[in-house]
Order: C-alpha cells, then structure tokens, then sequence
C-alpha cells in the first residue's frame, strides 16, 4: 500500500490551519495548536533518541492534564503506537499491560508514578515523567500505513484478563472525522469540556480528536465534580458536554445550587443506557438535549448515534454513523451471523471502517467476535422501522429469572422516575427456586422503604420483571468513566 495516514495529523493540520487558535485550556495553561504541535514534535525527538522506532509501542498514564495529549500525539509523531493504562489500576494490573502490549517505554504522570514506576521495573523498561521528555523537535510526524496500529485500548477485562484492542490510524482518524462533521455537527468555533478519561477511547475519539479535527477548542477537567464542572463551563463559555448518564445526573443535581448555568448547544452521552427520565429533565433545566450515542473500544468506539440531521428519538442510540452499517443477528448462533428482521431482538453486530484489528497477540479471542467480516458486540438491541437502535441490554447482564428474560437497563429505567430514587442498579443474584432473583441497589434521594421500591415497580413493569430484593447504599461503585460497576455489585451481594 502506497497510500499513508497518521493519527497525528489531528494535531498536525490545526497546528498550520489556524496555529494561533487555542487547542488546549487546562487550569491557567492556555495552548494554542502551534505550541501543542511544536511541544510534541519535541517529546518525539526524545522518544526517537531514547531507541523508540515505528511500530513500538509506548505506554501513557495520566490525568486529563496537558501532559496527556502532549505526549499522546508524540508518541504517534514520532511513528510509535499509544497504549493508553488505565489510570486507577494497581502495579499487578499495570504490569499486565506492559508485558500483553509489549510496551518498550512508559510515560507516566507523577499523580501516578508509584504505580507506573512499579510496574515497568518488573517488566524492565523506563518509565518516564512528561518533563523528562525533552528533545530537538522532529520537522513533522513519521508516516504510517492506515492500516498500522495506532493505538491500543485495553478492555475492562469482565470476562478473564483484560485484552487489548488494537484501532488503526484509518480507524481512528475515520471516526474522529466522522464524530465531528457528520455525527455530531461539530463547529471549529465550538468549546468542550474534556471530562471523560483521555485513557479511554471515548474521551479520546469523541473529546479530544473530534474537535481538533475540526481546530475547535479543548478545556480539560482532571477529576470530574459536577459542581466544579458547571463553573468551568460558565467561565470558559464551553458550549459542548460528552459524559457517561450518571456524569448527567450529577449535573443535574449540581445546577439546584448553582449561580449560573452553561449554555450547552451540543450533549453527547454514551457508555451506558441513559435513562429517559435524564434527558427530559436535563431539556428542561439546560434547555439541551441529550443525543445518545453507542460504541465499544472495538468501534472506535463510535457506532451509533442519535445525530440531529436525523433528529433524535429518546429511548434509541440512533443510527449508524457514516460509513458504518449496525444490524441485529441472531445471537445463539455463534459461527455465522444471521441477520434478523426488523423488531427482532438479538445481537447488535456492526462492520465499517471503524472496526478494530484484532486483539493483541489473541487470535483465538478475536476469532470469537469476529465473524463472517462482522464484529459481534455481545449487546443485545432491536431496531425499529425507522432504523433507530435500542439497546436492551448486555447479554451478559441480561437476568434470566424463572425462563423469563429480564433486562436491567428497562427495570432501572422504571425505578428512575421514582422522586426519591437518586441511582439504581438491577443485578440478578443466584436463587433456588428461580435460577436468578431480581436485586435491586438504590441510592435514595429521600425517605423510601425496600417496600415502596417494589410497590412502585409492580405498578411499571411485568410481574416478573420487578425486583423481589432490594439494598440501599449511600453509592454506587463507578470506574474512572463513571460507569457503575455491575460485576462489583454483584460480588457483593451474590
């Protein structure tokens, strides 16, 4: 293939379009693209002097800070691929990461240098703070195939070891572009909040590189706190929000307290079901809507998304991205895909540009979810006439109590509308009689017995859909993304 393409030209081209234009805020730094661009250019200087050549792979943890999209983009500059760590992993986990990867170097902020540092003298490799990264900038970044590894995205590992997804420079510069010019409309001028983790393919894709594809304007949050959150959007005048459901939840509750609210033109949400009840509420408190979207680390991770050209439907993940086709196949079948009619519920399967490579070094796993040239999500979904998507639920977390099937996602989004029920979270949990029995794990935002829960989701879904148990906690647990962590909950209570 003579053709050539690199992730690094979604820093490269604003850096020469518009390179007085601000790229990056973070706190009191202020970057413009030039800056950004030269600042990485250097890094990848002493990435090559270090030994690092095209090909290798370099692990990054870190914060959403500037450090990170600095050294992110000299890392591809520099013609190497980014394996992003999971920021709250232990030095077991980390080093895990380095040895699947086959990491030759690591950068690692100092907020997490105990572990990184750990984790790479087992292995046998520097881990390097960002400021030690100091070289002669490269003129411009290292060429690449499209169809070389860009990036490596490490799963959350719920079914055994975590395995890493490996996205090309085509996959992810197709759907970063797509993200921004078809998907979601995005406007050079526009201002987001980059809350979501950067380590994470959706912070990444759908943050970071969407809008510097287009030289629009990055202002980066460390930790997400809603109420800090709602400040920076009113000072900095950022007009676009991407979170995860529970992140919206909080900024709902944050506004009740708030002096000013942002005035927010573009609400991306993905990486978990959000429920209605918050999209209603949050039009009417922001006067936003929320445009719901669906992908894994797999896709790029963008698969679907509720776009305004096609106008929103609530309770959907809207339709294919440009360039993608998502059908619902049968999902017992595990070796050929057959492809269901409309209404039909079974597994959502997608193929497009922005499918991954493979899994690092398993083909076996990658053999498993990808068949007959489609990728098997593991989601359960059904589209309508109109060729909007709804996901029902993980196949894997969908509860089968007494022979019948219970969807999580539709129980919570019932129990969502009770005014004293802040969160909730349906698990099943082992039952002699049953199979499973139906859990549910409240939050409450009020005065509210065990009694009143299952009373109320009587009156909402099918008998056998409510929950016979329920738990009240002061918290869910929830990953760096803010995802609740299922598979917690139900060590917990299994």
């Amino acid at each position: 293939m003579n053709a050539t393409l690199s992730l690094a030209g979604i820093l490269a081209e604003p850096a020469w379009r518009r390179p007085d234009h601000l790229a990056l805020i973070e706190g009191d730094q202020r970057i413009t693209f030039r800056d950004l661009w030269r600042q990485a250019r250097e890094q990848a200087g002493a990435l090559i002097e270090l030994g690092v050549r095209p090909g290798d792979r370099v692990a990054l943890m870190g914060p959403n800070t500037a450090d990170f999209p600095r050294a992110y983009f000299a890392i591809l500059a520099a013609g190497a691929t980014v394996v992003p760590v999971h920021l709250l992993l232990t030095a077991d986990e980390a080093e895990y990461v380095l040895r699947d990867s086959g990491a030759k170097v690591m950068i690692c902020h100092p907020m997490v240098e105990a572990v990184g540092k750990e984790a790479a003298s087992r292995v046998g490799i520097d881990c390097l703070s960002p400021k030690e990264l100091t070289g002669e900038a490269i003129p411009t970044y290292v060429a690449r195939s499209p169809l070389d590894t860009a990036v490596v995205f490490y799963t959350s590992g719920t079914t055994g070891r975590p395995k890493g997804a490996e996205l090309s420079h085509l996959n992810m510069v197709m759907c970063a572009t797509v993200n921004a010019f078809d998907a979601n409309e995005v406007n050079r001028e526009d201002i987001a909040l980059g809350a979501l983790p950067l380590f994470h393919v959706f912070g990444q894709t759908v943050s970071m590189n969407s809008h510097w594809r287009v030289g629009a304007t990055l202002v980066l949050l460390p930790r997400f706190d809603a109420a800090q959150a709602l400040e920076l959007m009113v000072q900095e005048n950022i007009n676009t929000f991407h979170g995860v459901p529970t992140m919206y939840h909080g900024l709902l509750a944050a506004a009740k307290d708030a002096t000013a609210l942002p005035a927010l033109r573009l609400c991306i949400s993905g990486g978990a079901a959000m429920p209605p009840v918050i999209i209603e509420e949050f039009e009417k408190v922001f006067g936003s809507h929320i445009l719901e979207g669906y992908g894994l680390s797999e896709t790029s991770p963008t698969a679907t998304v509720n776009q305004p050209t096609l106008g929103p439907k609530i309770g959907t993940v809207g339709h294919p991205v440009w360039g993608v086709e998502v059908e619902i196949a049968a999902a017992d079948l595990r070796d050929r895909i057959e492809l269901l009619p409309v209404g039909a519920i079974g597994e959502v399967v997608v193929r497009g540009h922005n499918v991954f490579s493979g899994y690092t070094g398993n083909p076996d796993a990658t053999a498993e979810v990808m068949v007959d040239g489609w990728f098997r999500t593991g989601d359960l979904g059904i589209k309508d006439e109109q060729g909007y998507l709804r996901i029902v639920d993980r196949i894997k977390e969908m509860i089968i109590r007494g022979g019948f099937n219970v969807y999580p996602t539709e129980v919570e989004a019932a129990l969502l509308r009770h005014p004293n029920i802040a969160q909730v979270a349906i698990i099943g949990v082992p039952d002699e009689n049953y199979g499973e029995e139906i859990l549910a794990v409240v939050v409450p935002s009020g005065p509210l017995t065990a009694e009143e829960v299952i009373d109320y989701a009587k009156e909402h879904v099918a008998r056998y859909k409510y929950p016979r148990r329920v738990e009240f906690v002061t918290e869910l647990p929830m990953g760096p993304t803010h995802k609740i962590l299922k598979r917690e909950l139900k060590q917990r209570y299994a």
